[in-house]
């Protein structure tokens, strides 16, 4: 008997670009199918877009691999184009080793003592957010906030000088890109690269890092011996490849949401309290990073459903996200819903690292927003901004009204 028969077969491709724009019937036809899928443009893979079943996934690494990639290519069978991260595309021990280093760095006692600075980032760009809307009728939501906003407070605590930071978007657009197939989208990526991974490089080593940065902590547990001085600028690299990108996905998200849902962001202007549970919610509802892979590291299963070795598993993220098996109404933004175990920062050893870091960044935005403008309005249509990976918006008009 062919075991792979049961799985059912849908025709969708999750890289084209009309479900790039709009990925939500396919993930309901996803979803409605079964626990597993098979993606006819894809025949090697089996796709998850369940909660249930992606969330097993990503917390069965022992099963379901990040050593082989966490894309589209399968590293056990084909040279990775990069290095590999280190923490990312990493199994234990290797994995528990780099992970506890980044793990201290980036603990909330750390994360307590950026909270000042950043918080006082986000109230001086909102401020300058609220002039130019008055001036100008209204603001781009993403360059001048949403994009400026993680790529000023977190560079800074890395220790990164200020001189060409605008080569970590492109840098980041080109690594999340290159976890999906390799198509129009990541060709247009590879070719804005140019000097760029030149730059990266020498900005992940230390003479280029802050004394006491999060960059310099972790050539500070090279020097006591927890990693090896060759792993430092690559987990330097896994900071900057991974920190910036999601967050400014995330924080525009959020702004999206909120301005399309009025109801909601009055209840935030009345609260500012409900700013973190707003951030929650966005990233639940608009989920940043919409597709994980893992790999069969060995034959295993689903859902009862044999998995054979090395087969790539596509995880739904955002599919799993508005799955009505966990959520209530979950194509509806609540900012009172709380979206506890939403998989949109990853779950399990892999979740993200910097998870209290871009946590933090959507709070303090978001709590300034509330603090300082009355109402949030949709200006003009939004645009997006395909990836392979990111739900990314390229534009959006607002304006604001201050409180």
């Amino acid at each position: 008997m062919n075991e792979t028969a049961a799985i059912p077969e849908l025709d969708f491709d999750p890289y084209a670009s009309e479900n790039l724009l709009d990925p939500y019937p396919m993930h309901e036809a996803v979803r409605d199918a079964g626990p597993v899928v098979r993606l006819r443009p894809y025949p090697t893979l089996v796709a998850c877009g369940r909660h249930e079943q992606v969330h097993a996934v990503l917390n069965d690494h022992a099963n379901f691999i990040s050593g082989a990639g966490v894309g589209l290519s399968n590293f056990n069978l084909e040279t990775p184009f990069r290095p590999k991260s280190l923490i990312l595309e990493a199994d234990p021990p290797l994995h528990t080793q780099t992970r506890t280093v980044l793990s201290r760095i980036l603990s909330p006692k750390a994360v307590m003592q950026i909270r000042a600075t950043f918080t006082a980032v986000a109230e001086q760009m909102v401020e300058r957010c609220v002039e130019k809307s008055q001036a100008q009728g209204s603001i781009c939501g993403i360059h001048d906030l949403a994009q400026i906003y993680p790529l000023k407070v977190f560079p800074d605590a890395v220790g990164v000088e200020d001189d060409g930071r605008e080569n970590l978007l492109i840098y980041g657009d080109l690594i999340f890109n290159s976890m999906g197939p390799r198509n129009a989208l990541l060709a247009k990526a590879a070719e804005r690269m140019g000097p760029v991974t030149e730059w990266i490089m020498s900005h992940c080593q230390r003479d280029h890092l802050r004394p006491g940065g999060f960059g310099d902590q972790i050539y500070q547990a090279a020097d006591a011996g927890e990693i090896s001085h060759e792993q430092a600028p690559l987990l330097v690299r896994s900071f900057l490849s991974a920190g910036v990108d999601t967050t400014i996905n995330g924080l525009g998200n959020a702004l999206y949401a909120l301005a399309s849902h009025p109801e909601q962001y009055a209840k935030l202007h009345a609260d500012a309290a409900l700013a973190r549970p707003a951030f929650e919610e966005a990233l639940r509802w608009e989920s940043t990073a919409q597709t994980f892979f893992r790999t069969a590291g060995q034959d295993t299963q689903i859902a009862g459903i044999p998995v054979e070795k090395n087969t790539k598993v596509l995880c739904l993220l955002a599919s799993a996200n508005r799955d009505p098996r966990k959520w209530p109404e979950p194509n509806r933004y609540d900012i009172e819903r709380r979206p506890s175990g939403h998989v949109a920062l990853g779950s399990g050893i892999h979740g993200c690292v910097g998870q209290a870091v871009a946590r933090l960044e959507g709070e303090v935005v978001l709590t300034a927003l509330a603090k300082r403008v009355k109402r949030i309005e949709i200006a003009a249509p939004h645009t997006r901004r395909l990836n392979n990976t990111l739900r990314a918006l390229e534009t959006l008009p607002l304006r604001l009204i201050p409180a």
